[in-house]
């Protein structure tokens, strides 16, 4: 029963994110194109700490979402993300995935995608590598209970991040072997820094507009955040930028998939 539960929940948001770029409203932002990532080729992306990047176009973002999932927070971001048909990538905390399994089986339902960012959040790069790895895994294994009903070291979405962006050889040289893509950011909001709604739009457009294009990292848990994200979506609507999805690749897809704009 737990198995075809768990092939149920894996199919339906596979659903979804194949679809992720339709939406009904056609005044909104949405969702450009899905772009399936195979962990080969995509092993480490990030420029903030890689040389690789994902190869997006000019004023193509990616929003990423760590930290969750927190109910209060992560409703207001789900909400402000539906609002716009925008689908995004939420790398969960496992003791947050434990606490909160319906918040992930939502996450998951509504099209976006789930990566994996530890179980307990320390710097990995600060503890012995048996006790990262644990940290890892366990961080897995909750969030794929609490997605699919079953605790497995094989993540659904193979997607990563460390904390803090703390990583080490090992560790990179484990999750490569194991065919998890590691996801740094090409920019970011500060949004672990105190500042009101306002000033922390104001800064990451700023950014945004200096980088071009990228991946995107953004907390869930941040009630600032949760508070400007309307108001940058519209900002990207009104000044041409485009959302990617990301999803896993499977064995026979390739690298991209494009899909008609939602616009």
């Amino acid at each position: 029963m737990i198995v075809f539960r768990a092939l149920l929940l894996v199919l339906a948001a596979s659903a979804s994110a194949a679809h992720a770029a339709e939406c009904p409203r056609k005044d909104t932002l949405g969702t450009s194109r899905v772009m399936t990532i195979d962990p080969k080729e995509y092993p480490r992306v990030g420029l903030k700490s890689f040389p690789q990047t994902l190869p997006l176009a000019d004023k193509e973002v990616v929003l990423t979402f760590d930290d969750g999932p927190f109910p209060p927070t992560t409703n207001r971001v789900l909400a402000a993300l539906e609002t716009e048909c925008v689908r995004a990538t939420f790398f969960l905390i496992g003791r947050n995935a434990e606490g909160n399994p319906e918040m992930v089986r939502k996450i998951a339902a509504a099209g976006h995608s789930i990566g994996h960012h530890t179980w307990s959040h320390p710097a990995l790069d600060k503890i012995d590598p048996t006790t990262a790895l644990e940290e890892i895994d366990r961080g897995i294994a909750a969030d794929e209970k609490a997605l699919t009903g079953e605790a497995r070291l094989a993540p659904s979405t193979p997607f990563f991040r460390f904390p803090g962006f703390a990583s080490t050889p090992a560790l990179l040289d484990s999750l490569d072997v194991r065919g998890i893509a590691v996801f740094g950011a090409d920019l970011w909001a500060s949004d672990w820094e105190p500042m009101t709604p306002d000033q922390q739009l104001h800064l990451l457009t700023g950014r945004l507009e200096e980088a071009g294009k990228g991946i995107i990292l953004l907390h869930d848990p941040k009630v600032q955040t949760a508070r400007m994200l309307p108001a940058f979506l519209q900002y990207l609507k009104r000044h041409g930028y485009k959302v990617v999805h990301l999803v896993a690749a499977r064995p026979t897809q390739s690298p991209t998939e494009r899909l008609p704009n939602a616009q």
